[in-house]
């Protein structure tokens, strides 16, 4: 029996007959599973129990076996995380528990965008209520396992807390516009929408850096010394812009170490973990930070932003088209159509899709990637100082050292790194003594 014949035995009385976008949505999200699972299959089965030689002057035999076992690790709780998610989704779809919410939040008398956001406020907390074991576990359990987990319990709710305001404080303003826009502004309100949230995205790009991200981190200068010289020293030879570069309290949470680039304009930072300033030496640091430039000198990052403005745009005309269609809500069991409903529906429809559309946007950020490591190469002159500082970050991290190309394709917006060495190594300029 088939899977939708199996909900409608179980469900006689609740589920009127599925229509073809119920059971395209449905082909779509179990499509996207098995490919996921397939993917995560094929990665456990592809780790070498042979340490690779290429790192073998970085890891000794045992550590690389820990890099495995939390592979192992992550992945099979993916699988359960996954697998519950999913399995409440659509018992609560095929259950008519998306037409029953609605029917309870209209009696509220709130008018409809004060309904459209208490509806999606109810099934955000009530998704993000379900995930909270999985993030506990994830944090208390196995992370600490692996001894990365710096995070206390109170570090940890309060962060919850402050994820939850901000989500409020920013998301549901946004939300409550774009309820606007499609209600009151005729066939154009998806242009609107999309002007919004645009704006917001940039407005972010500004004001996160500066007052967001310190609400859960200190960012403090880089101290003066040896690697703020080399670091100064070197943006003066390539022309970059920096005002300063900053140490995050990373180990606040995580013994995880990495660097990252944010915002835009004076607003610009470079951003160390205080880990990796502990673990790296200056001149694998200076190679890191030289990486982090090239994005910047490439222009990577507007265009990266460009692209996420160009993909808004189509996301919210499509929508204005599925709004439109009585079948998307009739697939649902929602009897009467709305912004909200058809929002979420639409998300929904759009999640395997967004599936695909990652694996050229995830191919275009490996090749940014390798732009960077040329970068960083053709002007600090340093290929295998690079080269260990990128072996140290994955000891570290327990990085996998052999994932699956199919994985790679899916996921990574980073090559592995044993491309990267090899993209690397033809063109390093000979190391200074």
């Amino acid at each position: 029996m088939s899977i939708l014949g199996t909900y409608h035995c179980l469900l006689p009385a609740l589920t009127p007959a599925v229509n073809a976008y119920a059971v395209l949505l449905l082909a779509a999200l179990l499509a996207e599973y098995a490919l996921t699972l397939l993917s995560d299959v094929l990665t456990l089965r592809h780790l070498q129990p042979e340490l690779p030689d290429e790192f073998r002057d970085t890891f000794d035999p045992e550590e690389y076996e820990r890099t495995q076992e939390y592979t192992r690790t992550r992945t099979r709780f993916g699988w359960v995380s996954s697998t519950f998610g999913l399995a409440v989704l659509v018992a609560f779809w095929f259950a008519g528990g998306f037409e029953a919410l609605d029917t309870f939040v209209r009696g509220w008398g709130l008018g409809p965008i004060g309904t459209g956001l208490c509806y999606v406020g109810l099934l955000v907390l009530g998704r993000g209520a379900l995930s909270l074991p999985f993030s506990i576990y994830s944090t208390f359990v196995i992370e600490e396992r692996f001894g990365f987990n710096e995070t206390t319990p109170k570090t940890f709710i309060v962060d919850l807390l402050k994820s939850i305001v901000l989500g409020v404080a920013i998301g549901g303003p946004l939300l409550a516009a774009i309820l606007w826009f499609f209600q009151a502004t005729g066939p154009y309100g998806w242009v609107y929408a999309w002007v919004a949230v645009t704006a917001v995205m940039l407005l972010l790009q500004f004001f996160a850096p500066r007052y967001l991200m310190p609400l859960f981190n200190d960012f403090e200068p880089l101290e003066e010394g040896a690697l703020r010289d080399k670091i100064f020293s070197y943006a003066d030879e390539v022309d970059f812009p920096v005002d300063d570069v900053y140490v995050m309290d990373g180990s606040r949470r995580s013994n995880k170490a990495n660097a990252f680039f944010t915002g835009f304009g004076a607003n610009r930072r470079i951003v160390l973990f205080d880990t990796l300033v502990e673990q790296l030496s200056d001149d694998e640091l200076l190679s890191v930070v030289a990486h982090e430039m090239g994005h910047y000198k490439l222009h990577h990052i507007p265009q990266r932003i460009a692209i996420s403005v160009i993909q808004t745009g189509v996301l919210f005309l499509l929508l204005s088209v599925f709004l439109e269609v009585e079948g998307l809500f009739q697939a649902f069991y929602v009897d009467q159509p709305t912004v909200y409903t058809g929002l979420l529906f639409f998300g929904l429809l759009y999640s395997p899709v967004a599936l695909l559309l990652s694996i050229p946007l995830n191919a275009w950020s490996r090749h940014h990637e390798f732009q960077a490591d040329r970068f960083a190469v053709d002007t600090t002159g340093r290929g295998e100082t690079l080269i260990s500082g990128l072996k140290r970050l994955a000891e570290t991290n327990l990085s996998n050292l052999t994932p699956h190309p199919l994985t790679v394709t899916l996921d990574y917006s980073h090559p592995p790194l044993t491309d990267r060495f090899d993209a690397i190594r033809p063109t390093a300029p000979t190391e200074p003594t």
